[in-house]
């Protein structure tokens, strides 16, 4: 049989005009448990979030449709060839759906999620994106730290399908050996090998990063992104500031100051965080009185950010607030006390919410929203403090359209207007 082949280098890759409508195949290189799911969520988590139509396609659940889920670490070995050619032809499967994806069905940005842990492998994503014209970035991540993989292994791999129902220690150890079949035949990517290609690595999670031929605008971003995230426990607070004079007239804008039921929640929301026991977390406000008046009661560093202001009139907001998503991704315990349309923006990017859901979110006043993200995602709690206030909220309406009469438009008004 022949052997398959095995590139020192990539083919030459053609000319591919920068144009604005070019798709971009996002491609994560690297052994099991380095992380490649969670990086590849929380990309097409943001690039939704900015606007892009994005889809990740998981190879390992081809595989699992394929040829079913309870492998052992012997069909991953590298000389099983029928292993070999099942994992192959999941991998070509995988790759016409992201090309369809891509071409035909909408799409901006694919993300291939895979071990794509060989140079042959990765040829084989290029040689099916260079002929559409569509651009490849290759993500790898390497992580040496015994103990963020075995956490990884314990947190993620053991509630997979591949090893539903097993013994924790049974398949701790066959996903071990699982990680060192692909070992045998691992090919990072390489400075010299690879100079021609776009991509990045990552070292434990955030110890350090190299770049090669960052060739674009959204290249660069996606780079700056990863450099932000992390991986540490942490809790995400989040709240309208009090209740203002203006919203208890119904009227939007301006800089009103706190009435009295406003003046109240921020004495409980300093009891609320108490509760919490989070010392040190830091605390961020707009720039505008309400929410620095809601502020006032709590105790340590609070930081303005004029980011956090509210919508302005026909502004968009996700451009506006994408500096506070990073510092949000940095930073461990934090409570950011807002304003309505903020919030809903920063709910969207964590609870990975349709942009037509936006507008719709319900973020009462009163109300402290706690996000703690875990492995591909996060966990929200709400709490309701116990001060009466207006109701803001406004549903979507049923009809939107110009020619819509003055009740249809008047059913969304809150009841106290």
């Amino acid at each position: 049989m022949d052997q398959p082949r095995k590139p020192e280098t990539y083919s030459q890759v053609p000319y591919c005009p920068p144009v604005t409508h070019c798709g971009i195949c996002i491609a994560t290189v690297g052994l099991p448990a380095r992380g490649k799911t969670y990086i590849a969520k929380k990309l097409a988590r943001y690039l939704r979030w900015i606007g892009l139509n994005t889809k990740v396609f998981n190879v390992g659940e081809y595989r699992r449709h394929q040829v079913g889920a309870e492998k052992s670490h012997d069909f991953f070995h590298p000389d099983n060839q029928e292993g070999q050619k099942q994992r192959k032809l999941c991998a070509l499967m995988a790759m016409e759906d992201v090309m369809h994806f891509l071409k035909e069905g909408g799409g901006q940005a694919a993300v291939f999620d895979a071990t794509n842990s060989t140079r042959e492998r990765r040829q084989l994503i290029i040689d099916h994106c260079i002929s559409s014209c569509i651009k490849v970035f290759f993500i790898e991540s390497i992580c040496d730290d015994k103990d963020v993989i075995a956490e990884n292994i314990k947190q993620v791999k053991l509630c997979s399908p591949d090893y539903k129902e097993q013994d924790p220690e049974e398949a701790v150890k066959d996903f071990q050996m699982r990680i060192k079949n692909y070992e045998i035949r691992y090919e990072t990517l390489d400075h010299v090998k690879d100079k021609d290609l776009s991509w990045v690595k990552i070292y434990n999670v955030d110890q350090r990063y190299e770049a090669n031929k960052i060739k674009d605008h959204l290249e660069a971003r996606l780079v700056y992104y990863l450099m932000n995230i992390h991986i540490r426990q942490r809790c995400i607070y989040l709240c309208r500031h009090g209740e203002s004079i203006c919203n208890m007239y119904g009227r939007i804008g301006g800089n009103s100051e706190l009435s009295e039921r406003g003046k109240q929640f921020a004495k409980s929301l300093k009891d609320f965080m108490d509760e919490q026991k989070m010392a040190g977390f830091k605390i961020w406000t707009s720039q505008l009185d309400r929410t620095i008046q809601t502020a006032q009661y709590l105790c340590g560093a609070i930081e303005q950010w004029k980011a956090l202001n509210e919508l302005d009139v026909g502004e968009y907001l996700v451009h506006r607030l994408e500096p506070v998503i990073m510092e949000l991704e940095r930073q461990q315990n934090v409570l950011v006390i807002c304003h309505q349309a903020v919030m809903r923006c920063i709910l969207a990017y964590f609870l990975d919410k349709d942009i037509k859901e936006l507008p719709y979110l319900k973020v009462p006043l009163h109300t402290v929203m706690k996000l703690t993200p875990v492995a591909y995602g996060c966990i929200l709690e709400e709490f309701q403090i116990p001060v009466p206030c207006v109701d803001t909220h406004r549903l979507q309406p049923e009809f939107v359209n110009i020619s819509r009469s003055d009740s249809d438009a008047l059913k969304t008004v809150p009841d106290h207007l």
